[in-house]
């Protein structure tokens, strides 16, 4: 169950992101709003970062972003969202 909790969590922060642009580089960028464990263990896994204590935003890696589209195929939800 955990496993899938965490998947969703990174497919919501993909689904709810915005671009942000940055003069090194664009960046996609989630509100934190979900569980810190789980947060912390996307962290570990490098599906996103910059996640430090009082940040209240994320980004997501290019890893997390690669996964997040392969979720979107596993649980069928459409790129036109």
């Amino acid at each position: 169950m955990e496993e899938q909790i965490k998947e969703l969590t990174l497919l919501l922060l993909y689904l709810t992101s915005w671009t942000e642009r940055e003069p090194h580089g664009e960046y996609q960028r989630a509100w934190k709003g979900y569980d810190f464990d789980i947060l912390n263990k996307l962290e570990s896994e490098n599906m996103i970062g910059g996640s430090t204590y009082k940040a209240k935003s994320t980004y997501i890696t290019e890893k997390g972003i690669e996964k997040a589209k392969e979720l979107m195929k596993k649980y069928n939800i459409s790129n036109n969202i």
